[in-house]
This record gives C-alpha cells, sequence and structure tokens, in this order.
C-alpha cells in the first residue's frame, strides 16, 4: 500500500494535516494507539534537519517513499518516530512529538513505568508504543506493518509555533498543535 497523494507534498503542509491520525504499534503481540497532537517538520532546506547535509549512514531513510517510518536515536538515549513526506529522494519528515493514548494504556504505563504524559514528547510516544530503530524504514501504509498510521478523516485546526529543542532555524513555525 502507499500512502496519500497529499504525503508527497511540502514536509510543512504534510504535518498539519497529521494531527488528529493515529499512530498503531502490535509490537509483541502488544497493540497500542496514539492520536497524534504535537508534530514538527523538517526538510533538507533545514540546517536543524537530518537531511541538511545530505544522505548518510542513519538517515537516508528520510530520502526515501513518502509514508516510511524514520526512527532514530536522540542523544543516545531516546528513539524518536517520523513520517517520511515529499518526493522520493529529498530528505522530509514529519517528528511525531506527541499524542493522546487511545487504545493500550496499561502497555504504555508498564513500558514507560508510569502514568503521566505516556506519549507526549517524541522519545516517550516512542517508548509507549515500542518503537525502536529495528522499526526505522517500515512502510507505516503496509497493513501487515508493525507500526502504521491511520487516518483522521478530518481536518484537525491548527497552530503553527516554534519547534523544541533546536539550536538552528529557530525561527520556522513548523510546530503545528490543535487549535484551542
Amino acid at each position: 500500500m502507499s500512502a496519500p497523494d497529499f504525503f508527497r507534498g511540502e514536509v510543512f503542509d504534510v504535518a498539519p494535516r497529521l494531527l488528529g491520525w493515529r499512530i498503531v504499534s502490535e509490537v509483541e503481540g502488544e497493540l497500542t494507539e496514539v492520536e497524534l497532537n504535537e508534530v514538527e517538520a523538517y526538510n533538507q532546506d533545514d540546517p536543524a534537519s537530518h537531511s541538511y547535509r545530505g544522505p548518510r549512514p542513519g538517515n537516508e531513510v528520510m530520502f526515501g517513499l513518502a509514508g516510511l517510518l524514520y526512527v532514530y536515536r536522540s542523544y543516545g538515549i531516546h528513539w524518536c518516530a517520523n513520517v517520511v513526506c515529499g518526493p522520493d529522494g529529498f530528505g522530509a519528515a514529519v517528528l511525531m512529538r506527541g499524542g493522546t493514548a487511545v487504545t493500550g494504556h496499561e502497555v504504555m504505563m508498564r513500558r514507560r513505568g508510569r502514568v503521566a504524559r505516556l506519549a507526549q514528547g517524541p522519545g516517550n510516544l516512542a517508548q509507549a508504543m515500542a518503537i525502536t530503530g529495528e522499526h526505522n524504514g517500515l512502510d507505516l501504509f503496509d497493513p501487515h506493518s508493525p507500526v502504521r498510521l491511520e487516518s483522521a478523516n478530518r481536518l484537525v485546526p491548527h497552530l503553527a509555533t516554534p519547534r523544541i529543542g533546536i539550536s538552528k532555524a529557530t525561527d520556522r513555525l513548523w510546530r503545528f498543535v490543535p487549535q484551542a
């Protein structure tokens, strides 16, 4: 299966459309599901992006087909999950920064060792859903994939704000959250 056509568009257009979508994980026989409520856009023209200096070992998935899962390690500690978008060969992805737990609350609590902020923050989201580097490159639209995306079938009114935790291109309003 392939990603919907809009995933091949500009990353800053794709990112807000992901709000309300669900990321579903069936890892180790345990189902978890999170509704996305915070995302950030990155592309190869962006000095804050992993793709800024071109394809390298570790970031090559960002230059792949729209709808792939790009997973990287942040500060050598946390896994972070991204949705590849844009045209094939152009390094762009949307970081899934956070969401609301929908299915598998008990599983997520066990994985996270806590009740609060189960999937708020990119590292927390990946940990709650057991997404690791092993999942890098998966097709998020393959119904048999252990990690996949499911459409919100609606557009969520959103706000664009500065991205979090970066030191370059801090003026870009490429972080998207639902409008209150």
